[in-house]
């Protein structure tokens, strides 16, 4: 494995940021309207950073994973991935490049998110932990979805109904009980209970890394068995 092609590949996508129109409205939407809507609206007994903690749970379930999923399924569609295998350039390599700037590129935006929530030193540094452990999830499971479609439109038939699942269940939780007691169970809504801090403790970080080694099982499955160009 060589570090300079993964560097190589973060340094194409970083690139193609501005070129993929989709892939940067995920990765500023959600930081946006958070500073939108926290200067714009004041409810009576509204908690703290209400807005800043519920769009951040948004964008931990959406934005990591529909930029990995996108991406790849672009790229395996218009041939690129065969371009860049043909030079050389190893799955692994590819996916550690990718993954490494959805990474980089939504921590950027958990930054935004902690500013905005006025988190400074350790607490902001707890932030963006609790935040890397969701959008580190969300990129595994975004791969698995990637490397399992053929193309864009079988890829955005299974990332949409997923993405709107880790997204929105938290946020629907908190008015209604069922829901709750399912959504207990996804890692986002823990993420949403960390960051809020409603609830803290090792149940939280068990639930993510159970969902986190389901997502990372997935994803070797599948690559062993169709690698990225099927």
């Amino acid at each position: 494995m060589s570090s300079r092609r993964v560097m190589a590949v973060f340094r194409k996508q970083l690139k193609d940021t501005l070129k993929n129109k989709e892939v940067l409205i995920q990765f500023l939407m959600f930081p946006v309207l958070s500073v939108i809507m926290s200067n714009a609206m004041t409810v009576p007994d509204m908690p703290a950073n209400f807005f800043v903690h519920m769009f951040a749970t948004m964008y931990v379930g959406m934005a990591p994973l529909t930029c990995m999923s996108a991406v790849i399924a672009e790229e395996k569609e218009k041939n690129t991935l065969r371009v860049l295998m043909m030079s050389n350039v190893r799955g692994t390599e590819y996916l550690l490049g990718l993954g490494a700037y959805v990474l980089a590129v939504c921590m950027a935006g958990s930054f935004i998110f902690g500013l905005q929530g006025g988190y400074r030193g350790l607490e902001l540094a707890g932030f963006m932990g609790i935040m890397f452990c969701g959008i580190l999830t969300s990129t595994v499971i975004g791969g698995v979805i990637g490397i399992g479609s053929r193309n864009q439109m079988a890829a955005t038939s299974v990332t949409v109904p997923v993405m709107m699942i880790f997204s929105f269940l938290p946020m629907i939780a908190m008015f209604n009980r069922p829901v709750a007691l399912v959504s207990r169970w996804i890692y986002t809504q823990q993420i949403n209970d960390l960051i809020s801090k409603s609830a803290a403790g090792w149940q939280s970080f068990a639930v993510i890394a159970v969902n986190a080694l389901a997502g990372i099982t997935a994803f070797a499955v599948i690559y062993k068995k169709r690698g990225l160009l099927f």
